[in-house]
């Protein structure tokens, strides 16, 4: 274990409270074809793609802000991303009257950049050191750091896709949550573990930016510059503490999957349920597709749809399986 301080249901409830009329209780879709066709499992979405800004990141993200004391908040936010995190961090800050700053690697989805700009956000992008430069901004603009994932507060706030989870499909056997740096699965999995201790969660995340599953390994944090993926929200540079620990406590595993897998699961799922996916949010579907997870015939799957904020060219090169 790394010693990070565990999310407690209670944390994710008030988290709930808070964000009670401000965000969208996104809904659960059911696939009847593709869980026939990926192992014959009764499967269910729960859609994120149609929360506010396009991802599950606002619940956490929003969270944290409001938990903020006023004077802090009044300061302003700041976070690093690749795209939905800052989305929900330039949402956030424009919803409560502050301003808000976005670091963003160069690479960036130009979509995901015009987003956060959207919203009212400074965005600052470059080519080098992620963190560092994140760093650097927070001290220059002494704005309040929001971290895109290691925070209780954003753990807290992704608990409550757990809590509806729970609450819509109470007879879920597993549930399939994409990893990146962890929040969302840490928040699902510590809701889940409290209200439907039955329920399996499995993280999935991609062969090229595996950093929670060398985390894992590692017992503890650790960094991959070098992470990569076509699923670019599942890429951060490095874990984090709070994240590597709910994972260890209460996930039943992580599993890998290839890129070109991801992209053959988004095809057919944006065919079949003519819902606009971005690739992290096919990675569970992958999983399932390829049968790495060998479940049962007929178990009862929830799969987080994490986010739709997909870059339009990225369909010219999907080819239905």
């Amino acid at each position: 274990m790394t010693g990070a301080e565990l999310v407690g249901l209670d944390d994710v409830r008030a988290a709930a409270g808070r964000l009670a009329g401000r965000l969208h209780r996104t809904p659960v879709l059911r696939s009847t074809s593709l869980g026939r066709l990926w192992g014959d499992v009764r499967l269910d979405l729960k859609a994120e793609l149609f929360q506010r800004t396009g991802s599950f990141k606002p619940r956490g993200m929003l969270n944290k802000v409001l938990a903020l004391p006023a004077e802090e908040r009044a300061r302003g936010i700041v976070t690093l991303s690749a795209g939905n995190a800052g989305a929900a961090v330039a949402y956030a800050a424009a919803s409560v009257g502050v301003p808000g700053t976005v670091v963003m690697p160069a690479t960036a989805v130009p979509a995901k950049v015009e987003a956060c700009r959207a919203y009212g956000a400074d965005v600052v992008l470059t080519d080098g050191d992620l963190v560092e430069t994140y760093l650097s901004v927070v001290a220059e603009t002494g704005r309040i750091p929001v971290h895109p994932f290691d925070d209780p507060a954003v753990v807290a706030g992704a608990g409550t896709v757990g809590l509806e989870i729970a609450e819509d499909v109470p007879d879920a056997d597993v549930v399939l949550v994409p990893v990146g740096g962890g929040g969302l699965i840490s928040g699902v999995a510590a809701a889940l573990a409290r209200v439907a201790p039955g329920t399996r969660v499995i993280g999935v995340e991609p062969e090229t930016a595996d950093v929670m599953t060398r985390s894992l390994a590692a017992g503890g944090p650790v960094r991959m510059p070098e992470a990569r993926s076509i699923a670019d929200g599942l890429a951060p540079p490095m874990s984090g503490a709070v994240t590597v620990a709910h994972v260890q406590a209460f996930v039943e595993r992580v599993v890998r999957v290839p890129d070109a897998d991801i992209l053959a699961a988004l095809a057919l799922a944006v065919t079949r349920t003519k819902l606009l996916l971005e690739p992290s949010a096919a990675a569970p579907l992958a999983a399932l597709m390829t049968g790495v997870l060998e479940l049962p015939p007929g178990t009862r799957v929830v799969s987080v749809i994490s986010g739709g904020n997909v870059d339009l060219a990225l369909f010219g090169r999907l080819t239905t399986p």
